[in-house]
């Protein structure tokens, strides 16, 4: 493993460097035991100059114009001076492992900006499409002086709380003329929407998106709202227009000054901060299960007992934990 000076890349991170961010990206996404030593370091060093940027999660069924959409609002945001990062995860293959981090190539503009970074990474195993270190690396961002930071996830099902428990407001993307209006967004995604934004609003389909835009509205008359502060709009977007989305950023800005307002954003910072340590004990207990040499020697042992239902898979499980 080659030498890494971890006083560089906080050098680096904190002067903006985008090798030293990308490099510390690579590093909190690596698996090896020494990698994640070298970043935890750097994460303890860079995390006075983190939290405060405007978080925002972006998540919709495919073919939703998310790209477009992050694109449009990202170059908006950056031509008014904003510094944007774009965390966008890609899906994996659950055969090979491999994803397509094609992102770059879907917003050519964005990605030329100078006040934009755009960060693909796989999503790999975790629930909801968010890469596992999703979290850290926007916090890299965050130290490097990003103020906005978007994160797109890989599609809508129940595991997006993933998404909506790194962000400050969570945003779900949907289309006009589908067929089924509500687009298999299930209710536990309703019930975690900051928003639902109609995307593809100009043309001939201004009629479709008025008629969804009721249907949804209709549909979040039925979802208990989290809290008396916010009720979750209904919004309308173009995003191949210039300055199509801007009603939505907008909207983001209102929500965050009536929950800074409330003391609803600190306590929702803090209740992800505490979430965030649990996720990685589990994540680090899970690891050290796989490590564990007496356990990799009795998994093939109890794993043969249990498909020649000699045991039941609760006593094998116990089993195995005991070991630990």
């Amino acid at each position: 493993m080659p030498f890494i000076d971890p006083d560089a890349l906080i050098k680096g991170i904190e002067s903006g460097n985008r090798r030293m961010i990308a490099k510390t990206m690579t590093l909190i996404e690596s698996r090896l035991s020494a990698h994640q030593d070298l970043a935890s370091r750097v994460m303890e060093a860079v995390l006075p100059r983190t939290g405060n940027s405007v978080r925002l999660g972006i998540t919709g069924v495919p073919g939703v114009g998310k790209s477009t959409f992050i694109e449009n609002l990202g170059v908006t945001l950056a031509e008014q001076g904003h510094r944007v990062a774009v965390l966008a995860v890609d899906p994996t293959s659950q055969r090979s492992g491999g994803s397509i981090l094609g992102d770059k190539t879907r917003m050519e503009k964005l990605s030329a900006h100078e006040n934009a970074f755009i960060r693909p990474s796989p999503a790999g195993s975790t629930l909801g499409g968010v890469a596992a270190r999703t979290r850290e690396t926007m916090l890299v961002c965050e130290a490097a002086g990003f103020d906005v930071i978007l994160v797109e996830t890989v599609g809508v099902g129940q595991s997006e709380t993933a998404v909506a428990s790194m962000v400050d407001f969570f945003l779900v993307l949907a289309i006009a003329g589908a067929g089924d209006e509500l687009q298999g967004i299930k209710k536990g995604v309703l019930e975690l929407a900051d928003a639902i934004v109609i995307n593809k609003a100009d043309g001939e389909n201004l009629d479709r998106v008025a008629q969804t835009r009721q249907d949804l509205e209709m549909a979040m008359h039925m979802v208990a709202p989290d809290t008396p502060t916010w009720h979750t709009p209904v919004l309308t977007c173009s995003s191949v227009t210039q300055g199509g989305t801007r009603a939505v950023w907008d909207t983001v800005l209102e929500h965050r000054q009536k929950f800074k307002e409330t003391g609803e954003f600190d306590q929702r910072r803090r209740g992800q901060s505490l979430e965030w340590m649990w996720t990685l004990v589990h994540e680090g207990l899970k690891q050290r299960f796989r490590e564990n040499e007496k356990i990799k020697n009795e998994i093939p042992v109890i794993s043969g007992r249990v498909e020649n239902q000699k045991i039941s898979p609760s006593a094998a499980a116990r089993a195995l934990l005991a070991y630990l």
